[in-house]
């Protein structure tokens, strides 16, 4: 009788579980960006999360959880139980950068599942509206007449746009005084807005709003392939230099997490992804869409790691970073 009452508990068991996960999401769902508020990623993972939710038939609330570039996001992830209740959002630093510099012991990309990769754009450089410099040349030329003394606004030292800005001084012959703002485009606004800095190296989204106020220009897009939502600005293979260095936004979740749910917010992510409020509304910030589903996301993230960690050996070698 005990046996019998035990295998019908058990029955019980699986049914209310396979139920629990059918009706996925049962409550609220954290989005962790690992990057301070009014970011170019904070912006786009707000928007698509909102419109994702209308699929899901839940909500899905944003923390920002600033710091070691990235890495205090993703300690809160990994510490999070895989139930398909906590998603974090990873930038290139999350993928490249703290890998790499080994930031978070036994950290790599197969400690998180990867939903989807929603977006990618290239670093660019960015100069307040009244800037004396016009163009690339002409801040090119007054870094050489002034070497260290023309003011690049970076974000972590080490980070993707340090590395962008380390090639340009490489291929141009020049350098510049860096100074790190950690914590994501944010602070770079402020700082490019405020006079501390000459220029700003981040992508061209990110400044979007200031662009369209008119309060600062775009001088180059690290890429070989005109932008159509800046087409004012030249990618930096029409000027000389062999530079192809952006960013990405890639949703994820912590390794293990129910595939049931994973399938959920990758249909409702593709959803929210293809609607025209959000491809309308990214060409307006200047943000090129570039969708990467679960079965190919995991192999990008791979090859992406691999070619830009051979990039970062050699500039290591070479003396001009360190790890």
């Amino acid at each position: 009788m005990r046996k019998l009452m035990s295998m019908a508990l058990g029955g019980l068991i699986v049914v209310a579980s396979a139920s629990a996960q059918a009706d996925y999401p049962q409550r609220d769902i954290r989005m962790i960006v690992p990057w301070g508020a009014g970011g170019g990623t904070d912006g786009i993972v707000r928007k698509i999360s909102n419109l994702a939710e209308g699929s899901l038939d839940g909500t899905i609330y944003v923390e920002n959880i600033e710091g070691g570039m990235s890495a205090n996001g993703l300690v809160q992830t990994l510490g999070a139980r895989p139930d398909g209740y906590t998603l974090v959002a990873l930038t290139y630093d999350s993928v490249v950068t703290i890998p790499w510099q080994g930031m978070l012991a036994g950290f790599d990309i197969d400690k998180l599942d990867l939903i989807a990769r929603i977006t990618s754009e290239p670093d660019a450089i960015v100069v307040p509206a009244d800037s004396d410099y016009a163009s690339l040349e002409a801040l090119i030329d007054a870094a050489k007449a002034a070497p260290g003394e023309v003011r690049a606004g970076i974000q972590n030292m080490g980070s993707r746009t340090h590395l962008t800005l380390l090639q340009l001084q490489d291929q141009a012959d020049v350098s510049f005084k860096i100074v790190s703002y950690p914590g994501g485009a944010a602070p770079q606004k402020e700082a490019l807005l405020n006079g501390e800095v000459d220029f700003a190296l981040t992508s061209l989204g990110d400044f979007e709003s200031l662009i369209s106020a008119g309060n600062a220009k775009g001088l180059v897009e690290f890429t070989d392939v005109q932008s159509e939502s800046f087409p004012d600005v030249p990618p930096a293979s029409e000027l000389g230099y062999d530079i192809q260095m952006g960013s990405f936004v890639i949703l994820a979740a912590p390794a293990n997490t129910p595939e049931d749910a994973l399938t959920a917010l990758e249909a409702a992510y593709q959803q929210a992804y293809d609607s025209e409020e959000f491809q309308t509304w990214l060409v307006d910030v200047g943000v090129t869409p570039n969708w990467l589903g679960a079965d190919e996301v995991e192999a990008w993230a791979e090859d992406t790691q691999a070619e830009l960690f051979a990039r970062m050996d050699e500039l290591k070698e070479a003396g001009l970073i360190g790890q």
